[in-house]
């Protein structure tokens, strides 16, 4: 008979431009700088929106903290995600944006504002049938 080993359970980013540390504490987003115009953009880059040109770029990382450019209140969704939830374009400092969801506060108008403050911090989400771990980022007020 033979012999089937068992991968170990692993710890995944949900998303590419995350990159995970030791521990949830080390976390940090990773982006591309485009070293002709320094325009910066969360996960790498073959093309710089900014100045069209195909780089050279510079992988970097990305603040952990930022400012609420636009953001929204869902109230529908999938049926294995509550809402309604804060959906948001974060600008964070230093450059780049993401798309996140703003946790940690009731979701409502009155306690959103633009250019609020914000922190990024991760934790696990969702496990696979195999026994991996997800890992996304999200942002509570700073």
């Amino acid at each position: 008979m033979a012999d089937t080993a068992t991968a170990e359970p692993q710890l995944r980013p949900l998303v590419p431009h995350l990159t995970l540390g030791a521990t949830r504490d080390e976390d940090y987003l990773n982006g591309a700088k485009c070293k002709n115009c320094n325009a910066v953009y969360a996960g790498p880059r073959m093309y710089c929106g900014k100045c069209s040109s195909a780089g050279p770029f510079e992988s970097i990382k990305l603040s952990n903290t930022g400012k609420v450019h636009v953001w929204t209140i869902i109230h529908q969704a999938t049926p294995y995600v509550k809402a309604p939830y804060i959906a948001a374009v974060v600008d964070l400092d230093g450059g780049g944006s993401v798309n996140t969801n703003i946790v940690g506060i009731e979701p409502t108008p009155e306690n959103m504002s633009f250019d609020m403050k914000v922190k990024m911090f991760t934790e696990k989400v969702s496990e696979d049938r195999e026994g991996n771990s997800y890992v996304a980022y999200k942002f509570t007020p700073a």
